[in-house]
Order: structure tokens, then sequence, then C-alpha cells
């Protein structure tokens, strides 16, 4: 809840008007029973008609400047509420953008997804009703109160019995419902993440004929999510009778008294319903408050699941900002091994190797033999668990992300497009960059057909996640980008899967052409793809089991050539 109090300090003016409005529209809806009862003790009983509609007058006149405060009210606790929500959702996605992978692998996508939009509508709705409500409620029941022992202490005797007693049914659901309205807020995590993972993965179902297990497993989910909000709402829904039940036995003993006192002479009948409607009026701001605190207590969950992110650590940042691109090697790995956030074992393990500036770098392997872990550690998306990886003799971790983000660009296996236009995700990198650099970065990526083909061109709308474009197209548009960006090391995560072989040998020649030629990182399944690199590491299992030219892969490494001769054979038959 820290989070919430330092962002509804922008808002203070708002928060103290808000609930100060409240009270002043509570203050004149208490005197209304009281203007009741001189009509009716008054001006009914000596039939004075013009004090009936002076009354009358001051009721109405009580109601209008009671809803002018309930608007204002209700304004200032929305402009506070949506305003400070506003600022904590802002908050949370750039520190999200800040937090390093391996948090985020931890965390998953639908888990900040249901932060920024569930639960922070549910800290924007307890907000705004404890601004509005939770001064007003206990105002009002204790001001009804205490109007009630003005008019007559005897009859208001009921009010101290029944109060209490209200209070006690309404808070005993109350504590019963809280804790399972957090078990209805955990099944519904489960819902919207069956749900999301459905959506996204909605080829993959089809294409493997599991809509049927899917539907059955989120139809679980969904019965089991309704299963408990039916059961706390039965129990919640106790609410209402229950208090009913008190305040009508309450008011039948108040008439009985009260009408006792009349009979007696010692109070008047208007007295005696002003005595009613003190009654009912508690009753209603009980309900409000019970439901009052029930919508707080989810709001304060909410807050701290939102704060338990907030609070994580940022990625790491170093400080150095210059490096010295004209080192001997731009990327060293030096007895270099990963472990993944809770895995088991090491996903790459002493890895060792030296890369100069300019070269093309191969890496090949069986699949989960840790070839994109390699590539990863280079941009320091992932820290090395032992070992040092150095970019133009620096440590990574010591070097500002900024700066070697900016040196580092990176294509990877998903070829991701976002909503807009080609030019749009091609300028994403390097927004400042001319018509002419972004032409010659398509024509090295082999894209300018894919944009030729386009009614629009540059300008051609990208839908999201390039559902528009081809596989073959995406990637092409991906190194577009990445190569647009001027970066001294290009990272190509098995980017050109989906081209043919044709295409992809034009790629490394445009790529082999490029001046000042980048150092390049190919990882790729195929040794025609990096058969002409400079060096060729080969993985096996997360440890390095050959390293060397084409040729000499061939001649001392049996995993290489397993791989090659395995691929030649496909191509001949």
């Amino acid at each position: 809840m820290r989070q919430v109090f330092h962002y509804l300090r922008s808002y203070l003016k708002e928060s103290l008007l808000g609930p100060l409005f409240k009270l002043l529209e509570a203050t004149f809806e208490l005197f209304v029973p009281l203007v009741v009862a001189d009509i009716v003790d008054v001006g009914i009983k000596n039939g004075d008609r013009t004090h009936i509609v002076w009354m009358a007058v001051l009721m109405v006149a009580l109601g209008v400047i009671g809803l002018s405060c309930t608007v204002a009210a209700q304004y200032f606790a929305a402009k506070a509420s949506v305003g400070c929500t506003s600022k904590l959702r802002r908050a949370l996605f750039r520190h999200i953008g800040k937090l390093d992978y391996s948090t985020l692998d931890g965390l998953g996508t639908s888990t900040m997804v249901t932060r920024l939009t569930s639960d922070m509508n549910q800290v924007e709705t307890g907000l705004n009703l404890t601004l509005r409500l939770l001064l007003r409620s206990p105002f009002v029941v204790f001001g009804a109160m205490v109007m009630a022992f003005t008019i007559d202490a005897h009859a208001a005797s009921v009010f101290a019995v029944t109060i209490p007693v209200l209070a006690l049914a309404v808070f005993a659901i109350m504590l019963v419902s809280i804790p399972l309205y957090k078990k209805v807020q955990q099944a519904l995590d489960k819902v919207l993440l069956s749900a999301r993972e459905n959506l996204l993965g909605v080829r993959v179902l089809r294409a493997f004929g599991r809509e049927a297990d899917e539907i059955a497993e989120f139809e679980k989910r969904g019965d089991a999510l309704a299963a408990s909000q039916r059961f706390v709402g039965r129990i919640s829904a106790l609410l209402n009778p229950l208090t009913f039940v008190l305040i009508n036995l309450a008011a039948v003993v108040l008439v009985y008294v009260g009408a006792l006192r009349v009979d007696a002479g010692m109070i008047e009948t208007g007295e005696v319903i002003a005595l009613y409607n003190y009654m009912s009026q508690i009753l209603v701001e009980l309900v409000k408050l019970a439901n009052l605190i029930i919508n707080v207590t989810r709001s304060v969950a909410s807050a701290n699941r939102i704060e338990s992110i907030i609070m994580l650590p940022e990625e790491e940042n170093g400080c150095v900002t210059e490096l010295d691109v004209n080192a001997e090697y731009a990327v060293e790995f030096d007895r270099v091994s990963l472990r993944y956030k809770n895995g088991g074992s090491d996903a790459l393990s002493d890895i060792s190797f030296r890369v100069r500036r300019g070269q093309t770098v191969g890496i090949i392997g069986g699949t989960g033999s840790g070839k994109s872990s390699l590539v990863n550690m280079i941009p320091a998306f992932y820290p090395a668990t032992a070992g040092v990886v150095r970019v133009y003799g620096e440590n990574v971790n010591d070097i500002d992300r900024g700066t070697l983000r900016r040196r580092v660009a990176v294509v990877s296996q998903g070829a991701p497009l976002f909503r807009g236009t080609v030019r749009d995700n091609i300028l994403f990198g390097r927004p400042d960059a001319t018509d002419a650099e972004v032409a010659s970065a398509v024509k090295t990526a082999q894209a300018a057909d894919v944009i030729a083909s386009k009614d629009g061109g540059l300008d051609e709308p990208v839908e999201r996640g390039g559902v528009n474009f081809s596989g073959g197209q995406r990637q092409r548009l991906t190194i577009a980008r990445a190569l647009v960006t001027g970066a001294d090391i290009l990272i190509l995560d098995d980017s050109s899967s989906a081209l043919d072989f044709a295409t992809d040998a034009a790629l490394r020649a445009s790529l082999a052409a490029l001046e000042p030629k980048p150092t390049v990182f190919v990882v790729s399944q195929r040794t025609s793809s990096i058969m002409h690199a400079d060096m060729i590491i080969v993985l096996d299992d997360g440890e390095c089991v050959g390293m060397g030219t084409h040729e000499e892969l061939l001649a001392s490494c049996a995993v290489y050539r397993e791989i090659h001769d395995s691929q030649r054979k496909e191509a001949s038959a």
C-alpha cells in the first residue's frame, strides 16, 4: 500500500476535499428527519400550510445542497483515484521494462498482465470508495444515534442495543467473506492464464487438434471460479436479509416504545417518525460500510500484489559508457557458465572463446544445447553464474546497458513485429535513421521484394505480431530492423530458418559485403548457413564440443559431422 499512498500525495487536495464534501452531504442528510418531524408536529398538527410549505422548501434545499456536495465529492474522489492508479500503472509498466530476463521469466506474462489490468482496476475502485465512504458511513451511524438521543434518550436506547448487534452481524459476515474473496481472485488469475495461453497458442492448438482438451481445461477452471463465487456469494447474500431482519425488529421495538412515549405525552408523533428515519439511515450506512470494507480488503490485496512487483530489484546497470571499438576482440567468453533461475543444472558449462572484430561466428547444436543461451549473454540479457563475458574488453556487467545494447543488435527467433507500419518497425531501434539508411538495411536483409510487393510499401500496415506477413517476410523485416541501428555486433538467433537456401545465401553475401563489417553471430540448425563462417562453435548439452572452421570440424568433431551428414542426405533425398 505504500506505493498507492506515495502516488496519492500528488492528489492531496482532492483526497481531502472528497471526504469533506461527503461529510457535508451527510450532515445535511441528518437534518432531514428533524424537518419531517417538524412538519408532522407543527405543520400538520396545527394545520399550518404555510409552515408545511416552508419546511418542504427547506427539505428541497437540503436535498439540492446535499446533491451538490455528493457530485463534488464524487468528482474529487474520482480525480484522485483515477489519477493515482494511472501514475501507479505507468510506474509499474516502466518498472517491468527494467526487470532482468530471469525475473520476467519467473513472473510470467499472465501475472504481469493481471497486475496491470485487473489488480489496478480493483485498487482504483477501492480507493474511490474509500475516499467517499470511509468517513461518511461511521459519521452517519454515530451522528444518527446522537441525533436520536437529542430527541428522546429513552426511545433512543433501542439504538444503543441495535447498533452493536448490527455491527457484529455485518462484520462476522465480512470476516468470513474476505479470505474467500482472495481465493476467488486466485481462481480468476488461473482463468485469465488459461484464456491468454489459448488465445496466443490458438494455431498450435488447432494444428494438434487439442481444442477439446483445452476447452475442457478452461471449463474446469471456469467451474472452479464459479463455485468459489457461488460459495462466497451465498455467505455475502446473508448480509442484506440478516441486517434487514434485525433493523425491522428494532423498528418494531422503536415504534412500540415510541407509541408508549407518545401516549404518555413525553414525545410527539413526528419525533417517532424521525427516530424511525434515523434507524433506516443506520441500516443503509452499515451495509455500505460492510461492502466498503470487503472492497477495500480486496483492493489492499491487489495493491500488495502490485507492490510485490514494484519492489523487485531492477536489472543491475554498469557504469562504463565508453567502449574501445578498436579493441582486438569484440567478444570474449572466459570459462563462462550459466544456470537459469531455479534451474536444476547449468544451461552452459565452461565456455571459452574469443571473436575478433568483423568476424562471423556460427553456432550450431541440437535442440536445447544452449545456442540461444550463449548469444543472450552477449547483450547481458542473462548474467553469467561463473566466468566473465567481455565486449570490447569490458565485462558486460560493468557496461551501461544503454551503451551495450546500442552496440549489439539482436534478431530473435520469433521475429516479432509490432502494430503500426513497416517503416515504424524498421525504425524501432533507431527512429532518426534516414531514408537512405532504411533502404540500405532493407536491401541487405533481402526485404526489398517484400516491401515492393505491398501496396503501401514502407507505409504498409502491420498487424499485431505481423500476422499479415509470412514467416520469411517477418524474419527479413526484423533483420532490416537490426541492421538499421548500425550496431557493431549483430546476433542472428536462428533468424533465417524460414528463408529458402537462395535467399539465405544472398543474405550471407550481403552481410559479408557490409562496410564497416560488423561482428556477426549466426545461430542456425543448418550447416549450410554457417559453413562459411570464420569460426563455428558446436554445442551439445550446454558444453562446447567443437570449435573451428567448417573443414576443421568435419575432420575433428563427430557431433558436427553427424549434423552435416544428416542434412546432406536429406537434401539429396
